[in-house]
Order: structure tokens, then sequence, then C-alpha cells
């Protein structure tokens, strides 16, 4: 009896695994990433997300229009932009610190602005906060409070 005990033990423990991971990689992508659409036009979320974060003190270093690349080389493509944030004081806490500069090549922040084939205008960022929490010490700090400033930054641009 001993050993149909432990047999099945290990199946469920096996199963539970299994079943763990198929929630894991199904769920992940949405996890990981936060996406809400626009309450304007492509080109006006770009300059209404560029506006809020300046007036937040955020420097806006570049813009990227992913789609323009891709386009001159024939295919057909909706827009794409990724808009770079930099704040500079939190900048230099994950610099200065060895441990957190782990992190520096998510810097700066990373916002995606892209149309989607039936017209919507979708932002799109990376789940800092959830990530923040996987690093603690100075990384958690910095990504916590960087990602309440962006959310508000976009807060103008998602409502409406």
């Amino acid at each position: 009896m001993t050993g149909k005990l432990t047999v099945a033990a290990i199946g469920g423990f096996i199963l539970g695994i299994l079943a763990m991971s198929l929630v894991t990689f199904t769920g992940a992508p949405e996890l990981m990433v936060v996406e809400d659409e626009s309450a304007h036009g492509f080109d006006e979320t770009i300059e209404a997300i560029e506006t809020s974060a300046e007036d937040a003190g955020w420097e806006v270093p570049n813009v990227q229009m992913l789609h323009e690349p891709v386009r001159a080389e024939g295919y057909e493509v909706d827009r794409a932009a990724v808009i770079e944030l930099c704040q500079p004081h939190h900048a230099a806490e994950i610099l200065a610190d060895d441990r957190a500069r782990v992190v520096t090549s998510m810097m700066p922040c990373r916002i995606a602005v892209y149309e989607t084939s039936d017209d919507r205008i979708i932002v799109s960022r990376m789940n800092t906060a959830m990530i923040a929490e996987m690093f603690g010490g100075t990384v958690a700090e910095v990504m916590a409070d960087a990602t309440e400033e962006v959310e508000g930054v976009l807060a103008t641009v998602l409502q409406e």
C-alpha cells in the first residue's frame, strides 16, 4: 500500500508542476507587459506622453519610429514607436550602486505606442512594478518610484 501511495504522491507532484508551468507560460506575457488603449490618435499620443513626461521632470532622449525603417524595406506594417524616458535622479541612484547597475540594460524606461489593425492606439510598457519586486534593494525602491511617476505621466493620455 505504501508503494501505491508513493507513486500517487509523485504523480500528483509532477502533475502539479506541469499545471503550474502551463499557467505560468500562458499567463506570463500578461503579467510582464501592461497595455492600455489611448484616448488619442498615434501622433497625439506620442506628443501627449512627451509633454506630460517633461512636465513631470522627465527627459525624453529619443522617440524611435519603428515602422519607418521597416516600411523603407518594402514591408507594410502599422505605425509603432518607442518613447524613451529618463529621470536623471532615478538614473543616478541606479548607476551609483554596483549591485543595482544590473538593470542598466532596462534604462531608460521605454513606452511603446502602436496602431492595431482595427485602428486602436495601444500604449504598452513593461510591468516594472512587478519586476522591481524581484530585485529588492535600490532597484526595487527606484523602480517603484519610477513606475508610479510613469503611470502618472500616462494617466493624462489614457483617461477621457
